[in-house]
């Protein structure tokens, strides 16, 4: 039974695997970012993307841990 419920999710793991590769190997066009004067190297628009996303993964949970904690301190003086 246990091998059941990990068939899908094996399929939906090789399914995200095979768009990502498929978005990668679409996406080699060169570009340069610039902002607020600042110019970044030239690469693929996939691995902006990518590091896009990777630093949203790391962000979003930081900055949730941290105003959960502001939120508890704020809490914590109130009572």
């Amino acid at each position: 039974m246990r091998n059941l419920k990990r068939i899908p999710l094996a399929i939906f793991v090789l399914l995200m695997i095979l768009v990502v590769l498929a978005f990668v190997l679409e996406n080699q066009q060169q570009v340069s970012l610039s902002f607020l004067g600042w110019a970044g190297p030239q690469l693929p628009v996939s691995a902006i993307a990518v590091i896009a996303l990777l630093i949203g993964m790391l962000l979003g949970p930081l900055l949730g841990w941290l105003l959960g904690r502001i939120k508890r301190a704020s809490r914590k003086r109130l009572a």
